[in-house]
């Protein structure tokens, strides 16, 4: 196997890793759930504190940004399997699904920002704001556009043209109007149910396209915590994490979170370069 486009093939495989994508060849097959409650205090007070200059950055701008922080600086989260083989991502990028409104028949459409090695919480901002507004406007392009068509058509036609583009898929030969707006080849795809008053739930990773973690963020609550033996009260946020276990180990993905946790005990960091390295400030060793 060799690159793709959209990646470069790791060539320095563990035996394990090696053995266990044959073991376990399917991405839905070897997909790990991670529950976690994030002590959100800090970046409440942030976020309240930087609406008083502006009233559209959102909770879901900082959540994006400790997403895209984190996986900079753990890049192994941004790897992928497709056709036994692992790959490092050439890009990291968020994927997410908006509807047009909040009614029942409203449609969903898809949406994927590239995340920049100098972007910070104020040009994430930015990008994600330009690609909900053009949602809103009910835009119909490139791979939302394709699916509507696609989906239209007779069930026995719909079966071989999604047999043909999943082939296409594990062999790299996509075209860029099926991928540019497709989450389903982003890093990470996100779903924000807090804004919906919904708690974290768990979803399920596909074996379409190229994306190794898919995490529902839920709705802030106040809870009780002990700390330092004392009991006091904070803003708790559930993180439901789904991830391919293949493209790491545990460890490194339980360093992932304190790291994530440590980014929120210090919301000011959203406002440097995403790949500017965190220092090691929390109690947890990463």
């Amino acid at each position: 196997m060799k690159d793709r486009r959209d990646a470069k093939k790791v060539r320095n495989v563990d035996p394990m890793h090696k053995i266990l994508v044959h073991l376990k060849p399917n991405r839905c097959d070897s997909d790990v759930y991670i529950n976690k409650k994030m002590d959100v205090t800090k970046l409440v007070e942030y976020i309240e504190e930087k609406k008083k200059d502006d009233n559209t950055l959102t909770y879901f701008h900082a959540f994006v940004t400790l997403i895209g922080k984190t996986i900079f600086n753990r890049p192994l989260l941004n790897r992928f399997i497709i056709n036994k083989t692992l790959y490092d991502r050439n890009h990291v990028s968020i994927g997410f699904v908006a509807k047009v409104n909040y009614d029942d028949e409203s449609k969903e459409m898809m949406s994927l920002i590239e995340i920049e090695e100098n972007d910070n919480i104020m040009t994430l901002q930015k990008k994600l704001t330009e690609s909900v507004t053009k949602i809103r406007k009910n835009k119909e392009e490139g791979t939302n556009n394709l699916v509507s068509i696609i989906g239209k058509l007779p069930k026995f036609l719909l079966s071989i043209v999604v047999s043909i583009v999943k082939f296409m898929d594990r062999h790299d030969l996509l075209p860029k109007s099926l991928i540019n707006e497709n989450i389903y080849f982003s890093s990470v795809i996100v779903s924000n149910l807090g804004s919906i008053k919904s708690g974290a739930i768990y979803h399920n990773l596909t074996d379409f396209g190229t994306s190794s973690i898919l995490c529902t963020i839920g709705e802030i609550k106040e809870e009780k915590v002990l700390i330092d033996g004392k009991e006091e009260i904070r803003k708790i946020c559930e993180f439901g994490i789904n991830i391919d276990e293949r493209i790491a180990d545990g460890v490194y993905f339980v360093k992932s979170i304190a790291l994530m946790q440590d980014i929120l005990n210090n919301p000011e960091l959203l406002e440097k370069k995403v790949s500017e390295k965190v220092s090691e400030t929390t109690k947890y060793k990463y």
